[in-house]
């Protein structure tokens, strides 16, 4: 609960001035204390773009964590959580930090759900109104991530069925947005269907900041490419949902729903 707190407290964002630039939704791939006295003192990243923009994967793997949260400690009983503030506060704070994330998820990617790779990428300006149409994944200026969007599906489904099923308005949206972003990377040309490539979902980005991602001849950006965790997260969110529709025990870390 001290992880889960300090999370949501230093990562994300909730548009109430802790800086200049406190976007809500908005969230910090990492966070710098000072050692001696533990004090905090700024955001950082290393596989974002800058500490004041949004690298979308880790918006992604952050607001997942969060919406799995409030699936485990709702399973819980309630005496369990007293120690920690109770039901009504810790369920609270993950709610919260899933909202804001989420509705800054959905204002900020394509208008099929796949994000770019940073949301403050200096290519994007060169994209005009990139949020307006469907990610283009052989653009010349800046790289989609697959990866974010197999990781997101996911939080957008768990969290708006979680809602919907508490009697929340965003459960609806959150459920069918999720659902889309999943039927999108379920086709080409993010789903694999050369038998040459090994990989399952295309498109996916490890670390543009240091250059490690294949830039195929002829292109300016990667692309092409899968990863490991882009991998596992559209396969996880693949089961998840086939086990829904057939109304069976869903998988979870702690065991099945």
């Amino acid at each position: 609960m001290q992880h889960v707190e300090a999370t949501a407290r230093y990562s994300v964002y909730y548009g109430e001035g802790r800086d200049s630039y406190d976007v809500a939704g908005r969230v910090a791939h990492e966070s710098i204390f000072n050692v001696t006295d533990g004090n905090y003192r700024c955001p950082s990243s290393q596989q974002g773009y800058s500490p004041f923009t949004t690298w979308t994967r880790g918006l992604a793997w952050a607001i997942l964590g969060f919406a799995e949260e409030l699936e485990f400690l709702g399973s819980l009983p309630a005496e369990s959580l007293e120690a920690v503030g109770g039901r009504a506060k810790i369920l609270g704070l993950c709610q919260r930090a899933v909202q804001v994330t989420a509705e800054f998820y959905l204002a900020n990617t394509a208008s099929d759900g796949i994000p770019y790779w940073d949301t403050g990428a200096p290519g994007l300006a060169a994209l005009g109104e990139w949020r307006q149409r469907a990610a283009d994944p052989f653009n010349r200026h800046e790289p989609v991530d697959s990866s974010a969007a197999a990781i997101a599906c996911q939080w957008l489904v768990r969290c708006g069925s979680w809602l919907r099923a508490a009697g929340e308005k965003d459960g609806e949206r959150f459920l069918d947005a999720g659902l889309g972003v999943l039927s999108r990377l379920l086709d080409e040309p993010y789903l694999n269907t050369s038998e040459a490539h090994q990989g399952l979902l295309l498109h996916s980005v490890y670390h543009r900041p240091n250059g490690w991602d294949a830039v195929p001849p002829g292109r300016t950006v990667p692309c092409g490419e899968s990863s490991l965790w882009g991998d596992y997260h559209i396969r996880e969110a693949a089961l998840y949902l086939q086990r829904v529709i057939r109304r069976e025990p869903y998988l979870t870390f702690w065991g099945p729903a």
